[in-house]
């Protein structure tokens, strides 16, 4: 990014962590094209689409992102969640599946996997998926949070004995 790209970069950040949504996406489109497609740019434009609910549009930028990050998991977790709020579970859970094992270490991953497994009626291996989260998470207490998860709770009896 060059120098007035990464002023408008900056200014989307502050105008995005002030609630502003719109002057942080007008930041955005006043960088350079090639600018607004590098992935920080495209992830600051993820979370004003989070934030607007958008979930189409962030989508849509959490894919290219996948393309543009293979090595990370932001992009899938974030596909994952706006196609959950799409009422699009089962493609949510085939977005995570492929990277469960390549990221092994993050607990989002596999609370994600268990929440849209049972979601999709996978009752076994959504506790298999809640139970790897739990080994992962280490010290967070995962319990509390999926005794709270509303797409847990089939499992909240089996959950509350891990």
């Amino acid at each position: 990014m060059n120098r007035a790209d990464r002023f408008h970069f900056e200014a989307a950040q502050g105008w995005l962590g002030l609630g502003d949504l719109a002057s942080a996406a007008n930041e955005l489109e006043e960088m350079a094209p090639q600018s607004r497609a590098h992935p920080d740019a495209l992830q600051v434009r993820l979370k004003i689409y989070f934030e607007a609910r958008k979930w189409d549009c962030a989508a849509e930028v959490a894919n290219a992102l996948c393309r543009l990050l293979p090595d990370s998991a932001f992009g899938p977790l974030h596909l994952a969640h706006a196609l959950r709020q799409l009422d699009r579970t089962q493609d949510a859970r085939a977005a995570l599946l492929p990277i469960a094992d390549k990221f092994p270490d993050e607990w989002r991953i596999q609370y994600q996997l268990a929440c849209y497994s049972c979601k999709v009626g996978k009752l076994k291996e959504a506790l298999q998926w809640i139970g790897a989260a739990i080994d992962v998470a280490g010290k967070l207490d995962i319990r509390t949070k999926a005794l709270g998860e509303q797409d847990l709770e089939p499992l909240w009896l089996h959950i509350s004995e891990i």
